[in-house]
């Protein structure tokens, strides 16, 4: 790992940078070592880690965040680089984002757009096409990591398949291998793929005769994931590359998990800790309306948010369990072949 005085070679060469580079710490993180980066024209932040699974962490990241940035410039920052350290383990490198005063009044010039409409404006963008393929797909070119959990991402053209395989039965997978098995909990999370996912999120049903279309999502968009901060040495044009009026503070996002997705997927973890207002989803929808069927919207949020109770009972074990059968019980209660 680097020290406060000395870059990792790895680094250097990643981003061209020459000796007279410094590094110190900077800021935390749960899965990661943070420094910052001060050269002669603007700081860069870096993350390391020796983990196990730092390789597709890091990769995922950077993918992640250079999908979102490619779709809305001032929602999150670039990323640089990531790599092998030459000294063991692996680094990620993104422009630097300063959140130290964006909660403060009058701390900078806001950005003309709020993160519900940057999130609407994601969440409206169509997907690249992958690829190999000749039209978007659902999924993600690379693995990424939702907390320390790999999540896989095979391209398939269904929604209601890529839901259904690589998130709900890939996280029951990965909770029984932390955890141990569950009878109780693989019956119904079984039963849910069967039952319920082909009701609400099924091809020809989900968006009515149009159906839906790939969008990027961040993929762990939970409170403690957006904040409000400006991009250090980003020019102006940059940051207005999405049309914002203003530099300065921008609402922001980081740390996702991103993938090729329906748009409400993000909202299930936002629906899960809160921290996104009744107004907030007011003038989001405003400018993406609810997916049609509307009358399931709230059922399909709740599917949604399913996973991430899943995914946390898989890292933490403990009580996430019960709100993940919670959520799934009153599902097939209401879906459910009777």
């Amino acid at each position: 790992m680097p020290s406060s005085s000395s870059i990792d070679a790895a680094i250097l060469r990643a981003l061209a940078l020459d000796a007279s580079s410094k590094i110190s710490t900077h800021g935390g993180s749960g899965f990661a070592s943070t420094f910052r980066i001060t050269t002669q024209s603007a700081p860069i932040f870096i993350k390391t880690s020796s983990s196990s699974d730092a390789a597709v962490m890091f990769e995922g990241e950077h993918a992640s965040l250079n999908a979102i940035h490619d779709a809305v410039p001032s929602l999150c920052p670039e990323s640089l680089a990531w790599g092998k350290l030459d000294k063991g383990g692996y680094f990620l490198a993104t422009e630097f984002l300063d959140l130290s005063g964006g909660g403060r009044r009058g701390g900078g010039v806001r950005s003309s757009k709020s993160l519900a409409q940057k999130l609407a404006k994601l969440h409206s963008t169509p997907a690249p096409k992958p690829d190999g393929y000749d039209t978007p797909q659902f999924g993600f070119p690379v693995q990424t990591c939702c907390g320390d959990t790999p999540q896989s991402n095979a391209f398939t053209s269904s929604w209601a398949e890529f839901f259904a395989q690589e998130r709900l039965l890939a996280i029951l997978k990965r909770g029984e291998k932390n955890n141990g098995s569950d009878s109780e909990l693989r019956r119904v999370v079984q039963k849910t793929v069967d039952e319920v996912v082909p009701k609400l999120l099924a091809d020809g049903h989900l968006g009515g005769k149009d159906g839906i279309k790939p969008v990027v999502v961040h993929g762990d968009l939970w409170s403690g994931n957006k904040g409000r901060g400006s991009f250090v040495g980003r020019t102006r044009d940059k940051t207005n590359a999405d049309e914002d009026a203003e530099a300065g503070v921008e609402d922001v996002v980081f740390d996702p998990s991103a993938c090729f997705a329906h748009s409400e997927y993000d909202l299930g973890i936002m629906n899960m800790f809160g921290g996104f207002s009744s107004s907030f989803f007011k003038e989001y929808h405003a400018i993406l309306p609810k997916t049609e069927p509307e009358s399931e919207y709230q059922d399909r949020i709740a599917l949604y948010e399913s996973y991430h109770h899943l995914n946390h009972w898989a890292i933490f074990g403990g009580g996430y369990k019960s709100g993940a059968l919670g959520i799934l019980k009153g599902l097939l209660e209401k879906y459910g072949d009777k």
